[in-house]
């Protein structure tokens, strides 16, 4: 059984968050949506996602505190920035902001699902290998002890 990859985007603009959630969900993604920090953290703390797509200035405030928070409970999740804003060079890098990559507005919605795509791909490989690791540990202890 595959799983479906959930994501949550956060955008406070109407528009642009009722177009990405039908994108993604065309895309076979399971999304759901925030309008704001709180509730983003909420739905965070609420379910397991994958990723989040965050816009960068929320009204109540921004996608900095959105993932900085997230990290610091715990919750590993790919953090894709939306933004208008241009940024000084360097000023994008995850250890500096929280956030895994940056796209700029208006948003290129191939790229943004290349990401996502790229990322599961990762995940998958990570996740299978992990796997194999434990089933040649279980093999290895039915080996010593003969069962």
């Amino acid at each position: 059984m595959v799983a479906v990859m959930r994501i949550l985007i956060v955008e406070d603009h109407d528009d642009t968050r009722d177009a990405l959630e039908r994108f993604l969900s065309r895309c076979g993604y399971g999304v759901a949506v925030a309008a704001d920090l709180r509730t983003a953290l909420n739905l965070l703390q609420a379910q397991p996602f994958d990723a989040v797509v965050s816009d960068i200035a929320l009204p109540d405030g921004t996608g900095y505190a959105l993932v900085s928070e997230a990290r610091r409970r715990g919750i590993n999740v790919l953090a894709i920035a939306l933004t208008a804003y241009s940024y000084p060079r360097g000023a994008e890098e995850p250890r500096v902001t929280g956030f895994d990559y940056y796209l700029k507005k208006p948003l290129d919605c191939m790229k943004l699902r290349s990401l996502l795509q790229s990322a599961k791909n990762t995940a998958d490989s990570v996740a299978a290998r992990l796997d194999d690791g434990r089933t040649n540990v279980i093999d290895s202890y039915r080996h010593v002890w003969g069962t």
